[in-house]
């Protein structure tokens, strides 16, 4: 019997650290900073569209609109919607229990919807030191966002992997790690699905809003002695800070890196992400400076992981227009 095979891809979030162009009308995944400006979602739903028989899409409810702009082919059955954002342990588990009732042997890739990947194939570090079966490494630990000294020291003692937040599971096994390491979060999501297969939403939108938020890196997968890493190599980005992105566009012998229109003078090392208006800038060095209808971001490229700082304050404010 020829086992089934499904690809999830998680896409929920704001990617608030692209803010002005990252909002909730246009989450990361959905702005076109893949190859040939194509969105992130896009491109990830047709990187893996050939390796699977049916592609699953979990999103919270206030995003769905926004996925199916971007991927219309796909139907309300394909679409596992969150009723509202609560971490990605409740995502991967509601994504779980509703593909262990389609089938709980099939085999689950999932992978982000917003990273840019060239050729065939954040965070942090896998150590990864002993060999597993069929050319795979047997997970030890999970190190996340170490400093420069330690990642330095990990890339010349070697055994250490670069965490790409890529899995493949089956069902009924990530229900039953779940079940281990939080067997009452599994009754939940357990009861939120029966609730929706009932066609009671309300209830099932009451439940989940109650679950507790946290990430399944830490409550599970770090947790489990279940778990194999498979070494490749190729060009990947999750493009987490506009200095990220501006790394990946060409810069010029001032180490500028310009998309738009732009006018610069004695400036070195900055990056203008402009709009529908020219941009100027005299005497500036190592600065981002983002362009778009509403708003402009400038900020130094040391501080770019600092951008959600400004969605912060914009909440705080209730100024909610510019999210």
């Amino acid at each position: 019997m020829t086992r089934k095979r499904f690809a999830l891809i998680p896409a929920g979030g704001a990617g608030t650290r692209l803010w002005p162009r990252s909002r909730r009308s246009t989450p990361k995944h959905a702005l076109p900073l893949a190859d040939h400006g194509r969105p992130l979602l896009r491109d990830a739903y047709d990187r893996v569209r050939g390796l699977v028989d049916q592609i699953f899409v979990v999103t919270e409810q206030t995003q769905r609109d926004v996925i199916q702009s971007v991927l219309p082919e796909i139907d309300s059955e394909h679409l596992i919607v969150e009723p509202v954002a609560r971490g990605t342990t409740n995502a991967y588990g509601l994504a779980a229990v509703t593909l262990s009732a389609l089938d709980p042997d099939a085999v689950v890739i999932s992978m982000a919807a917003d990273h840019v990947v060239r050729g065939k194939a954040g965070l942090g570090y896998i150590r990864a030191r002993r060999a597993g079966p069929a050319g795979t490494r047997r997970v030890e630990q999970f190190i996340e966002k170490p400093n420069l000294a330690a990642a330095r020291r990990f890339v010349k003692t070697g055994g250490y992997y670069w965490n790409l937040a890529w899995f493949v599971w089956r069902p009924r096994v990530m229900t039953a790690e779940i079940g281990r390491h939080l067997p009452r979060r599994l009754a939940e999501l357990t009861a939120v699905v029966a609730a929706r297969q009932a066609g009671d939403e309300e209830l099932a939108a009451r439940l989940y809003s109650r679950l507790p938020v946290d990430v399944i890196d830490r409550t599970v997968l770090e947790k489990t002695d279940n778990l194999l890493l498979i070494p490749a190599r190729f060009d990947w980005s999750d493009i987490g800070s506009w200095a990220e992105l501006g790394d990946r566009v060409h810069a010029d012998a001032r180490g500028n890196s310009v998309e738009g229109e732009a006018v610069l003078v004695d400036t070195t090392g900055s990056l203008v992400f402009g709009g529908r208006r020219l941009v100027a800038a005299i005497g500036l060095e190592d600065m981002i400076i983002v362009d778009s209808e509403d708003a402009v971001l400038v900020v130094p490229r040391s501080r770019a992981q600092d951008v959600r700082k400004v969605v912060d304050a914009l909440k705080r404010a209730r100024k909610t227009r510019y999210l």
